[in-house]
């Protein structure tokens, strides 16, 4: 792997345990990672342990890795971005996403509508704010739109996480980076061009492309795979029908009802043969050298910054094994 190439380190919102998440950051730092991504879900709140995240590193980049727009409004949002960039002295990226209806309103008691068509209003509003500019009043005249009392010093990049062709082409227009997750690799390049029409509607620079590779490595093959099949069934199974329709979308479909067919209720551990492409098109999975031989796969089809998405629950000595086997050489 390259040493120009730049590298990420991501948490999902299941990885719940505070020490775990401080540790990984300064680890990622230590070991020459680019940036530190971190996930709200239904556990902490993202700013508050970034916050601690800034005041223990130095170089990394820190960023949510996503937070989702339901919870917050935009000037919340922004606010929150404007802190975290100064605690930061600039390093931190504000990653945005649409989250499910699970987050929406199984948590937040907020009608997920139109999530594309949210999410562009969320990521415009915000970055006028950011910019300086006045509160859009969705009921003009009643009160005077403010703005925020404290700007950030310097441009805080704005990423999206995006899975449909809408949401990707809203990434192009409104975007500075684009985080797609559990996204088929062989489908990056076609994603890369609809983030070229989006760029083409608004003007803007082209995206970075940094997406969020589920990991799965070990010295163990056979542990590597399981650990693999944990992520394919999880995320296609348990998760609604979000991630199995993208993978439909991306001619995946016949695995898929393989994977269904074999785990009607989700239990058994092991992703069946027919269904092994998943693995191969969704993770970075196998002992070190198949791993960073997959992760180079990616570099190729278009990514210009991989986040490697750590599995949320294991022991800490594991995790310090896949970040230092894993890590920018």
């Amino acid at each position: 792997m390259s040493s120009a190439r730049a590298l990420a380190v991501s948490l999902t919102p299941l990885e719940s345990r505070r020490e775990v998440v401080l540790h990984v950051a300064e680890r990622a730092e230590q070991l020459g990672y680019q940036a530190f991504f971190l996930a709200e879900g239904w556990a902490y709140d993202a700013g508050v342990l970034l916050a601690e995240v800034a005041t223990r590193t130095h170089t990394i980049q820190i960023g949510t890795g996503i937070l989702n727009i339901w919870g917050r409004s935009a000037a919340g949002i922004a606010m929150l971005a404007s802190s975290l960039a100064s605690v930061s002295g600039g390093r931190f990226v504000l990653g945005l996403g649409a989250g499910s209806p699970a987050l929406a309103e199984g948590l937040h008691d907020v009608e997920f509508v139109a999530p594309v068509f949210h999410l562009g209003a969320i990521a415009r509003e915000v970055t006028r704010l950011l910019d300086g500019e006045r509160v859009t009043p969705s009921v003009p005249g009643r009160s005077r739109p403010l703005k925020l009392g404290v700007r950030p010093e310097s441009a805080i990049p704005i990423y999206l996480a995006a899975l449909g062709p809408r949401a990707v082409r809203l990434c192009g227009q409104v975007a500075d980076g684009w985080v797609p997750f559990l996204f088929p690799r062989s489908g990056l390049p076609d994603g890369v061009q609809l983030l070229r029409d989006g760029v083409a509607d608004s003007g803007r620079p082209l995206p970075r492309v940094c997406p969020a590779l589920p990991l799965a490595v070990s010295s163990d093959p056979v542990e590597a795979r399981r650990i693999a099949s944990w992520w394919v069934i999880f995320y296609l199974l348990s998760m609604g029908p979000l991630y199995r329709e993208a993978m439909i979308r991306h001619g995946l479909g016949d695995p898929v009802a393989a994977l269904l067919e074999s785990n009607p209720d989700a239990r058994t551990s092991d992703v069946p043969e027919s269904a092994q492409v998943l693995v191969d098109e969704l993770t970075v999975c196998g002992d070190p050298d198949r791993a960073r031989t997959a992760l180079d796969s990616w570099y190729d089809a278009g990514a210009q910054m991989p986040a490697l998405t750590l599995p949320p629950g294991r022991d800490l000595a594991e995790l310090d094994y896949m970040l230092e086997v894993m890590r920018p050489t």
